[in-house]
């Protein structure tokens, strides 16, 4: 877990992950089911849903794509029922990923776009140096980002 680039260089500038990311975060523990995953997505209307240990560390990360791959059919022949006990008996831990790349809420947002552009990620969890989970950045947060810089310059 923790910064991929194996670099903890403070970088002065005045775009840190910490003022763009969103730190109030629904997340999963571990013993939650798919169907808790499903249902916070749909819920939420949240795209990634971070999976935290017990002392609220990030150990994975689902998507709605994770769960739309182990979903059954629509077009098979399982009964609703049968689909319901699928949701209801898979752990979430099968369908995350494990071990998320995270972001230090100090590091720069340039370093989470980065990240986001050579790993082909749309959020990155963001955790303290011990691992616990404080937000998460996403696409969107970095498009609001660039919305207001974009507006700023205009002005100028």
């Amino acid at each position: 877990m923790g910064d991929q680039s194996g670099q903890q260089t403070i970088v002065k500038t005045k775009f840190r992950v910490r003022d763009y990311m969103t730190s109030t975060v629904t997340s999963l523990t571990v013993d939650a089911r798919l169907l808790d995953a499903a249902v916070l997505i749909r819920r939420t209307g949240k795209r990634h849903v971070p999976v935290v240990s017990a002392d609220g560390k990030a150990v994975g990360i689902i998507s709605d794509r994770d769960v739309s791959r182990l979903a059954p059919s629509v077009l098979s022949k399982l009964s609703a029922d049968e689909y319901n006990k699928i949701f209801e008996g898979t752990s979430v831990t099968q369908a995350m990923t494990r071990d998320p790349i995270t972001i230090h809420p100090d590091a720069p947002v340039q370093q989470a776009v980065h990240i986001m552009i050579t790993k082909k990620f749309s959020s990155v969890l963001v955790a303290e140096s011990d691992g616990k989970l404080v937000g998460i950045i996403t696409v969107t947060d970095l498009l609001s980002l660039l919305d207001r810089v974009l507006v700023t310059a205009d002005q100028v």
